[in-house]
């Protein structure tokens, strides 16, 4: 028997219980996902409740778009779910034309939609696209696609590594322009850290790391709104019914939740007291209503999400299916930065980044793309496990 072989029998074992194969789905990562959409949905309803009453009239508007977004995004979910990742490889260039087109069409006076002095919609009919959900897709794609096919260059030689810094920093470029300063935070780490993942020198990445934290950070210091959100955040207190109003109503919300919360529906800091309640700071409203327990919980079902895809990409990379591999590890990495930098601004230990919370705060453009990607991931598990399957049958044969 062959070393590849040998290996391959070894994370084959990973699907093998009981001496028999796991077939379908899995079930874990789906029951999680569902878990956070569902919560989402709850938590929209209750955290929107007071101003769709007082704006629209109708105490469940926001949530009845927010269950027409998770019905398309996950019906979208289940068509990815079909997809062969070899078809996402193919269109992986299309995908990055893609990308830029929708970021510079945003741009153009008259097609792009202004919403509170930003520029990051296209309106289409009754509904508006928000350019930079799926351009979080289109970018995976292409950079899983790179390092596939450049995969020592990138390891070895300098130009290998900043033809996708320099991508990158084109596609960051067109979303500061709009802009949307967390959008273009969170694709430049995840980029960065798919590129440490493929296995670039530690030194390299630390000094572009280096490099990026310092534009970024020159960046906030240099824009005027920017650097207000970071002195409130730095000391919230100072300016509290102005400059400091959103983040001292998020740690009262906090505060308020406890160990157990105040109970689901019974927030006070949603009652117009906490700008955005519903989108950006839904995460606020949840630890009101139920407490560190609540929060913990949800800080878990996260994790679980992060941690089963670098394990599905490192199975994947083990059996030599780089281009799933690094997709995995993209959607992880996109996931768990942006989740985690939502909630460090919520609970005041990270600036205002106006980021959503995957999968649960109000967005339906963002709900539907990162159901998507999930999808994606379920796949790549299902063709490791498939590939698993053949791998015993051939090896293994009493197994089979």
């Amino acid at each position: 028997m062959s070393a590849r072989y040998k290996q391959q029998a070894t994370l084959a074992s990973h699907y093998h219980i009981k001496n028999k194969l796991i077939a379908g789905y899995d079930l874990w990562l789906m029951g999680i996902a569902l878990s956070i959409v569902f919560i989402g949905l709850v938590m929209v309803a209750s955290a929107s409740i007071s101003i769709s009453a007082k704006e629209f009239d109708d105490p469940l508007h926001y949530f009845w778009r927010q269950g027409l977004a998770a019905t398309i995004g996950l019906s979208l979910a289940l068509i990815t779910l079909k997809v062969p990742m070899r078809l996402w490889e193919t269109a992986s260039m299309t995908l990055l034309m893609l990308a830029i087109f929708m970021l510079v069409l945003i741009l153009i006076p008259g097609v792009g939609k202004e919403v509170n002095g930003s520029m990051r919609w296209i309106q289409l009919g009754p509904f508006s696209l928000q350019a930079s959900e799926p351009v979080k897709l289109c970018i995976i794609a292409y950079l899983a696609s790179y390092l596939v096919r450049h995969r020592e260059t990138v390891q070895t030689d300098f130009k290998g590594f900043i033809r996708p810094v320099g991508v990158l920093t084109f596609i960051s470029a067109l979303l500061l322009l709009e802009p949307d300063f967390g959008a273009s935070v969170v694709l430049f780490a995840t980029a960065l850290g798919m590129l440490f993942m493929a296995g670039i020198p530690l030194s390299r990445f630390f000094s572009w790391g280096l490099v990026a934290i310092s534009a970024l950070a020159t960046l906030a210091i240099l824009s005027p709104y920017r650097m207000q959100r970071l002195m409130s955040f730095v000391d919230p207190w100072k300016d509290p019914y102005d400059s400091g109003f959103q983040l001292t109503q998020a740690l009262i919300a906090f505060g308020r939740g406890d160990w157990f919360g105040v109970g689901l529906g019974s927030s006070v800091q949603k009652l117009f007291y906490l700008p955005e309640a519903h989108t950006d700071f839904v995460f606020s409203v949840l630890a009101e209503e139920l407490g560190l327990i609540g929060t913990i919980t949800m800080i878990f079902l996260y994790s679980f999400i992060v941690w089963r895809a670098f394990v599905i990409g490192h199975i994947a990379e083990r059996i030599e299916k780089y281009f799933a591999a690094y997709f995995a590890y993209g959607i992880g990495l996109i996931i768990g930065i942006q989740a985690y930098i939502n909630m460090g601004v919520n609970m005041g230990v990270l600036p205002t980044k106006g980021l959503t919370l995957p999968l649960l705060s109000y967005g339906g453009n963002s709900l539907i793309v990162y159901c998507m990607l999930l999808g994606i991931l379920l796949r790549i598990e299902y063709e490791n496990r498939q590939d698993a399957r053949n791998t015993i049958s051939k090896v293994v044969p009493a197994y089979a």
